[in-house]
């Protein structure tokens, strides 16, 4: 009788290895930390990186504007332009295309 069939331990050993090594294998992959998650983590990291890099972008050209109005220096030319601008107005000497 115990000659030719593996042991009942033996296989519940064997199928509880196999179900443990299918679990980790999963969790791995498709787990809140597995693999498909780092991809989809990193992928977040690249495009928020893009944003930053147009934000900063953006605040540096703000920063100049603002630098080149202010009272230490003026820009009468950026003056100029942004009251017309905000005003809505044009100089007598100006086309105007719409």
């Amino acid at each position: 009788m115990n000659g030719t069939r593996p042991a009942l331990g033996t296989m519940i050993y064997g199928a509880l290895a196999f179900t443990l090594g299918g679990y980790f294998t999963f969790a791995s992959v498709q787990g809140d930390y597995g693999l498909f998650r780092r991809i989809q983590v990193e992928a977040e990291i690249d495009t928020l990186k893009a944003e930053r890099d147009a934000l900063e972008a953006e605040v540096a050209v703000l920063r100049n504007k603002t630098r080149r109005l202010s009272d230490s220096y003026l820009d009468l030319d950026l003056l100029d332009e942004q009251a017309r601008d905000v005003l809505g107005m044009v100089r007598s000497d100006e086309i105007v295309l719409r």
